[in-house]
């Protein structure tokens, strides 16, 4: 049971991951990154929290949006990436890192943590303590995160603007993907 947790705790912290490691790639400063680390791991927390405890009644209500939610998000911050690549020179961005605004911190906490209120409904049925479990899956998703931004800030040092689009598309990916797993099932 708890290798079935740990497993469901990875495959949620994937996206936030991801997100980290294109934000280091984009020159956020280690204070945002940990912002951004942070917020990942409260709302993963929060959005599970919210599955194992309402259940199906929050499902119904989000079912039929859920995936577009997770999508345009998703898009609009990996389109935003990939236009900033574009948009600016190398010298440009390191002399100016970029800084996370509250409104990106909420989006992107909200546009990463969607499939964690669908794995919180599962969540009882391991009988493993619901607090016990979230919080597993908020500390891992916070941890991989900074993992994940380390990895960006040094490919990001390595590979320059290439990988910033990279990231970009990588976002949009995932984006795509929950959409087309939800139109398709």
């Amino acid at each position: 049971m708890e290798m079935t947790l740990l497993l469901l705790a990875l495959g949620v912290a994937m996206d936030a991951t991801a997100v980290s490691g294109g934000m280091a790639i984009r020159g956020a400063r280690p204070p945002d990154i940990f912002k951004l680390a942070l917020t990942f791991g409260v709302f993963q927390f929060g959005m599970s929290l919210g599955g194992a405890l309402g259940g199906k009644a929050i499902l119904t209500h989000f079912a039929a949006i859920d995936h577009w939610i997770a999508f345009g998000l998703l898009a609009l911050v990996g389109g935003h990436m990939i236009w900033e690549a574009f948009s600016h020179d190398e010298e440009e961005r390191a002399s100016a890192p970029v800084g996370i605004k509250l409104s990106m911190l909420l989006t992107l906490g909200v546009a990463t943590s969607i499939d964690a209120l669908a794995v919180g409904v599962t969540l009882p049925a391991l009988e493993l303590g619901i607090f016990y479990s979230t919080g597993l899956i908020g500390v891992l998703t916070f941890v991989l995160s900074i993992l994940g931004a380390w990895a960006g800030k040094r490919l990001g040092e390595r590979f320059g603007t290439s990988i910033e689009i990279l990231g970009g598309l990588v976002l949009i990916g995932i984006g795509t993907k929950t959409l087309v797993e939800h139109l398709s099932a």
